[in-house]
């Protein structure tokens, strides 16, 4: 696994559109490796100011072209091999975390199956997170942990479909309870939302 980020030029018009339109990101990101399209979680992230795109990626990855589209003349990305830190994983560790993702839950009319609806209270998010961790090999406290931004999208697919989602992101303290499970969130993301830069799970020490 490879986890790379590409500095973004948000003056940059292509880069406005995809900002409220995430599928031009994941068109661009797809794009990227040649051969059978795979699923690579990303996400926005801020740092000093700075709006990058976070990816992980089974592959090293070429951004010569998502470069040219989202980010300013010259610049270029940055990428690091994950394996290593991904196996050094262990029962016990406590990690600072970063999550966006989309909290949904299903609201039933009678019999049927009913609809996904967003979670929008600040409570319910924390708890839709932390009801996912045990599953994701991990706890966190409460406490430790907090949602720092809320952003709806409202957007049409190539094919005109409306996609409408809320965007949560998470940061804190967890602690790992099962490397395993812990290592299959991190690389296959966690909830609904990936094609569009939902649950990519990241932490440092």
């Amino acid at each position: 696994m490879f986890l790379s980020r590409v500095p973004l030029d948000v003056s940059n018009r292509n880069t406005l559109l995809a900002l409220n339109s995430p599928s031009k990101f994941h068109g661009a990101l797809e794009s990227s490796f040649a051969g059978e399209r795979k699923r690579n979680l990303w996400r926005l992230d801020s740092f000093n100011g700075q709006l990058y795109f976070l990816v992980m990626t089974e592959e090293n990855p070429d951004f010569s072209k998502f470069c040219e589209q989202f980010a300013k003349e010259g610049a270029s990305w940055e990428t690091k091999p994950y394996d290593s830190f991904l196996q050094s994983i262990q029962n016990g560790n406590q990690f600072r975390f970063r999550l966006t993702a989309n909290p949904t839950k299903r609201v039933y009319q009678g019999a049927d199956y009913g609809k996904r609806v967003a979670h929008i209270t600040t409570e319910s998010q924390k708890e839709w997170l932390i009801q996912k961790s045990s599953a994701c090999g991990f706890v966190v406290n409460p406490n430790e942990f907090d949602t720092v931004q809320n952003r709806w999208y409202h957007f049409k697919k190539m094919n005109q479909r409306p996609v409408s989602f809320l965007a949560v992101t998470y940061e804190g303290i967890l602690q790992v309870t099962d490397a395993e499970s812990f290592r299959k969130a991190m690389t296959s993301g966690i909830g609904h939302g990936k094609t569009y830069g939902m649950g990519l799970l990241t932490v440092m020490k």
